[in-house]
């Protein structure tokens, strides 16, 4: 049923609607074993669905149910009712006899529902040449919502019509949407700037909700989110019939040929064709000489079985084409939808293919071999290094604390790392503190504050403050040193202090300042260490001059090191003691710090 067919009946209650000859007419409900006719056959039956609303502005679904009736006028309707009346009433009774016809409805799910029409039958208006009709208008049917299918019957007549009430997509998709609640959602629109590499989602609409966004990226795939199944979705496609799109997709596909053998050991040729999204189009083998001679009879649809996923999220296809002839240069083409010209060919070379193979494998097992002793040794060596420097022998200890701070302003893929390598420390037996993980508190107390909180955690030895450094913390951590520098310049000239990155906005900045206070203490190292996630040291060589000297660790390549770094702890100290301090605030004059071995020291570029 079409939306342009669901019109607005002005009932917001259940009605009945009689024909002319037809009067006092009454429905109520009745059940299904007591439903019977009085004096009446129905001779046709029909049902639809209208839209009942009395105002227009909010509307609801209603169940329509029309009858042409026969009436049948004789001694048995003459007779009914009688009971000692006097000759005037029985006259009346005669006249205009009552009769009643009952309908019900049921879905699937639901027992069925009746409906009993009483009326009155004015022989004097009542033509036999024009049949009487019945209308019933049902508001809120119980059981029925969009897209229900209802039977309508007749009890011990046998006589049922099913009707489909239509779905919210199309009475959403008709000009009666405004009243129904079920498409009272946002209307979403699609912006896509010049020159920009970005997406903008627009919302219209009167509902205030939260919209709930989710994406779909192909026209056959699924949506996760989960949504209220009562309201309809709006969806939009940015990226269809869109030229920058293809040609991205298509810049990003790539084909590859191979051979194999079938189960009887007959040569076949195997080809595999990767994209960003499953494509439509054909794919063929071809003898390559001044042209690629297509072989006829062995065109295969790429729309045709299953494409998979990757570990790239690439979509991936695979075929192959058996009883082709192989020792040819056999090729393959490809033609995908939209495109203007063919690619290919695409070649499977077989001259000594498996000896280079064979060599190809025995190289990356040697580089591999070479790798890993390389890998033990620099272990063994670096922990070795490192007890001299320290002073002793060491010995592994567990249960540390750990404060695995981020960068500022982190993408998905920082923040993902970052949360991968607070549960690989707290795997190995340390208490771990996450930024991430602790916004609630954060909110509470304030970055610097929680920061110093869990500073005060920390013990004496094998306890640090991991740093994950990306590229926007090295230019924050530039910005604040030239900013500290311009601090004191202006303190020194009593001029108007410049605008600086506070302490409190962010952890990241907050550790900062307690990296410099650190740093005149010259014990930033003892607490502070530095992580990137990359694998390529020559990249830090020239790392802000406040991050200098502070231990770095690269991820994933130098894991180990890290988890030997945290987890050592010396068996015995130099006989000079170790310097530690504590730390107190005072006031807007910035932290203090007393040592043992030296008076106090203050400083006010820093207030941290």
């Amino acid at each position: 049923m079409s939306a342009c067919v669901l019109e607005i009946s002005g009932y917001d209650i259940d009605e009945v609607v009689c024909s002319q000859g037809l009067s006092e007419c009454s429905m109520k409900d009745e059940g299904p074993l007591l439903a019977e006719n009085d004096g009446v056959d129905v001779q046709k039956l029909t049902a639809h669905f209208q839209l009942c609303s009395k105002t227009k502005e909010s509307c609801t679904l209603c169940l329509v149910i029309d009858a042409e009736l026969h009436i049948r006028l004789g001694d048995d309707m003459e007779d009914e009712g009688y009971s000692g009346l006097d000759e005037e009433e029985e006259s009346e009774e005669t006249r205009n006899p009552k009769a009643s016809v009952t309908m019900c409805y049921q879905t699937a799910s639901t027992i069925p529902t009746c409906k009993k029409v009483e009326f009155t039958v004015n022989q004097t208006a009542f033509s036999q040449q024009n049949p009487a009709k019945v209308s019933m208008v049902i508001t809120k049917p119980a059981g029925v919502s969009f897209s229900s299918r209802v039977s309508v019957n007749l009890p011990k007549l046998h006589l049922t019509r099913e009707v489909v009430a239509p779905s919210p997509e199309t009475v959403c998709s008709g000009e009666k949407k405004t009243c129904v609640e079920e498409c009272s959602v946002p209307e979403l629109r699609i912006v896509i700037p010049k020159e920009m590499d970005h997406v903008e989602l627009q919302f219209d609409g009167r509902n205030d909700g939260l919209p709930s966004v989710c994406i779909q990226y192909e026209q056959d795939g699924t949506c996760p989110a989960w949504y209220d199944g009562k309201y309809v979705r709006s969806r939009k496609c940015p990226f269809r019939n869109t030229g920058f799109a293809q040609r991205n997709v298509w810049k990003n596909m790539s084909v590859s040929v191979g051979q194999g053998q079938t189960n009887s050991y007959d040569p076949m040729l195997s080809w595999n064709l990767s994209a960003p999204c499953r494509l439509e189009g054909e794919v063929w083998p071809c003898h390559k000489g001044d042209s690629c001679r297509e072989m006829k009879g062995f065109r295969q649809q790429l729309a045709n079985g299953t494409w998979s996923q990757n570990r790239k999220g690439l979509w991936v296809k695979t075929g192959t084409f058996q009883d082709i002839n192989l020792q040819s240069s056999t090729c393959v083409m490809v033609k995908i939808n939209g495109m203007g010209h063919e690619l290919g060919p695409f070649c499977f070379n077989n001259t000594d293919r498996w000896r280079w193979s064979l060599l190809a494998v025995g190289v990356m097992l040697l580089v591999c071999l070479t790798v890993l002793v390389f890998y033990i040794l620099h272990g063994f060596v670096k922990k070795c290094v490192w007890s001299c420097r320290h002073g002793g022998f060491v010995k592994v200890g567990r249960g540390g604390h750990v404060v695995l701070l981020s960068p500022p302003d982190v993408d998905d893929g920082v923040a993902k790392s970052v949360c991968q390598l607070g549960s690989l420390l707290g795997n190995r037996g340390f208490n771990v503190s996450v930024d991430q993980w602790s916004r609630k508190e954060q909110c509470i107390l304030g970055p610097l504050p929680w920061l110093h909180s869990q500073l005060l955690k920390l013990n004496s030895q094998g306890n640090r403050v991991v740093v994950v450094l990306s590229h926007r913390a090295l230019e924050r951590t530039k910005e604040w040193t030239i900013q500290q520098r311009e601090v004191i310049r202006t303190e020194k000239e009593d001029m108007d202090l410049p605008q600086i990155w506070s302490p409190y906005s962010d952890v990241f900045t907050a550790s900062l300042c307690l990296i410099q206070a650190d740093k005149r203490l010259g014990r930033a190292g003892e607490r502070f260490l530095l992580v990137k996630f990359d694998s390529n040291p020559s990249k830090d060589r020239n790392l802000p001059e406040l991050l200098q000297g502070l231990p770095l660790f690269h991820l994933p390549s130098q894991t180990q090191a890290l988890l030997t770094e945290l987890t050592l702890e010396r068996t015995q100290r130099r006989s000079g003691g170790k310097k530690w301090a504590r730390w107190k605030w005072v006031g807007s004059d910035g932290w203090r710090a007393k040592t043992k071995e030296g008076p106090d020291l203050q400083w006010k570029a820093a207030p941290c």
